[in-house]
């Protein structure tokens, strides 16, 4: 690939420190609405759908919407591993926000079709509340919708106030380039559906796989931000441009505008899945994903993170990176906006509120319908399926942030037999967690197990259980530290211990699992009865924290 030198503008900005949102937040869209930046993620199985945060100086966010927090826009029972919401897009027209997203139902390496269903949801304000879903289309995924009108912050004077969706389509057929094309199609508000002819507008570069459509106006040209290269450490930044919407479209002249392809030293990687935005006083921000391997090209069992970085658009009216180069920064100069940093929550929750909040999240389906409850003092998970379940799993996670981190709770559980357990679980998907758990042994009554499920392969890692008798609650954790992880207990106020050996972080990480997954490790809290009998299990809190 050829670079071309560019200089970097002089610039006075605020420095942040990247990835601004942590652990698994995937495929980045960030929107401008007056002074505040929303920016959506992906959220795959995990329910509910689409992340969104919030921040007014582009360095401090909060998360303020699950948009997809209801059946009727999402049910994912069933759907496969790393289905489920792929890359969502939000959008503001200058009077509602438009969030269009993916529901994947099937997929996967040995499988040569995808079922992918985009819809689109509405709303006057960010918290909601959303619109009944309107179906667009199953053409491909990553869909995204365009508006060109005056009222979006993306474009300049001049459009003509439609809207046009664009997405990649598959082509499942032997011997084709399943990444087939960008492909536009014109969007009636007004009819709810899609409308026109559906024409080809982008074939991609040399790079390949190309994904990820989003469309922008400026200076009287038609910009086409795309991903290209896959998900993994050839990912990559395509930009291309037209006079005309409907093309064609000509690649800017030092593609890829990011990857880090070839510096596999940097520590942030698989760079690649941007959007744009811009200040009010014209400055410009990439959003992009990216990961943190373990070593060089190994393993990110943070998933796959995002990050922001400066853009400078020169006298051709092509944008680049403000630092130089095409490479992501771990350290990147932001426009200096006013601070705006926000209360950060508890590091214990003590499940004493009437909802979840926000950083937990259930498997494929909402919280009342997969077994858990808040009792206003405590968390009750009343088991159904296994760990292997894409059903019904009485499970709460929350995305782990750091590798020093520590997750620790306190349970309540008097299972009758073997088939009833609930403890705490590093989980990744169906076929990957490791789970310590606390059930009943016929011989030594209540104890200890530690089980794994390794891409699909299930052992027990302890030669024998541990017996902790009646004393109530009985403690649980989890420790991330150098590069590994391990689990420990405590009961009755003692000294807490470690059980099992220490495992590798990268256990539980895109690479290992498969190299065609998308999510990241999860810290759960889970519940299994295996017998029908519905035992539940009571979490009188849990503890997240990182270590400095």
């Amino acid at each position: 690939m050829t670079v071309r030198a560019v200089e970097p503008p002089t610039q006075t900005g605020v420095t942040v420190t990247n990835p601004v949102l942590r652990g698994f937040h995937p495929d980045p869209s960030i929107v401008r609405v007056g002074e505040d930046y929303y920016l959506a993620t992906s959220t795959f199985q995990w329910f509910p759908g689409v992340a969104v945060y919030h921040s007014r100086d582009l360095v401090n966010w909060r998360p303020i919407a699950q948009p997809l927090a209801r059946t009727a826009l999402l049910d994912m029972r069933g759907n496969a591993d790393s289905g489920g919401v792929w890359a969502p897009a939000l959008s503001h027209d200058g009077e509602r926000f438009h969030l269009i997203y993916t529901d994947v139902k099937s997929w996967g390496s040995r499988e040569v079709f995808k079922d992918s269903h985009n819809s689109l949801t509405t709303a006057e304000h960010i918290e909601g509340p959303w619109s009944e879903p309107v179906y667009l289309n199953s053409s491909g995924f990553d869909p995204s919708l365009f508006h060109d009108t005056d009222g979006s912050t993306i474009v300049d004077s001049g459009g003509d106030g439609r809207k046009w969706l664009v997405n990649m389509r598959w082509d499942h057929r032997a011997g084709r380039n399943a990444f087939s094309g960008i492909v536009l199609q014109e969007y009636s508000p007004a009819g709810r559906r899609l409308i026109g002819p559906r024409e080809v507008i982008f074939q991609g570069t040399q790079l390949g796989v190309t994904e990820a459509p989003h469309l922008f106006r400026r200076g009287g040209w038609y910009y086409l931000l795309t991903a290209e290269g896959g998900t993994s450490y050839e990912h990559a930044v395509t930009l291309a441009r037209s006079r005309s919407l409907h093309g064609p479209y000509e690649v800017h002249p030092d593609n890829p505008v990011l990857t880090a392809v070839d510096a596999p030293g940097l520590p942030i990687q698989k760079s690649g899945h941007a959007s744009f935005t811009n200040t009010p006083d014209g400055s410009w921000v990439l959003a992009y994903l990216c990961g943190r391997p373990l070593s060089e090209r190994g393993e990110c069992p943070l998933g796959r993170e995002t990050a922001l970085q400066s853009l400078v658009w020169g006298e051709d009216d092509w944008p680049r990176l403000a630092s130089g180069g095409h490479h992501p920064q771990l350290q990147a100069e932001l426009p200096a906006l006013p601070p705006q940093p926000w209360p950060q929550p508890p590091a214990r929750d003590e499940f004493d509120g009437p909802e979840l909040r926000p950083e937990w999240m259930t498997l494929r389906a909402p919280a009342e319908l997969v077994g858990v409850e808040l009792t206003g003092q405590r968390l009750k998970l009343i088991g159904h399926e296994s760990l292997n379940s894409r059903h019904r799993l009485a499970l709460v996670g929350r995305r782990l942030q750091a590798l020093e981190a520590r997750f620790r709770t306190a349970l309540s559980f008097e299972p009758e037999d073997f088939q009833q357990m609930a403890g705490v679980c590093a989980y990744y998907d169906s076929r990957n967690w490791v789970y310590l758990r606390l059930s009943r042994d016929e011989t030594l009554g209540r104890t200890l197990a530690l089980l794994q499920s390794e891409n699909g392969e299930y052992r027990e890692l302890l030669s024998e259980e541990v017996a902790v008798g009646d004393v109530d609650p009985v403690e649980l954790g989890i420790v991330y530290a150098g590069g590994q992880f391990w689990f420990e207990y405590r009961v009755g106020g003692e000294d807490w211990q470690q059980v099992g050996d220490r495992l590798s972080a990268g256990l539980l990480s895109d690479e290992h699992c498969g190299g065609l997954s998308f999510t990241g490790t999860f810290l759960a809290l889970t519940c299994q009865d295996l017998s029908g009998r519905s035992r539940a299990a009571e979490f009188h809190w849990a503890e997240y924290l990182e270590r400095a």
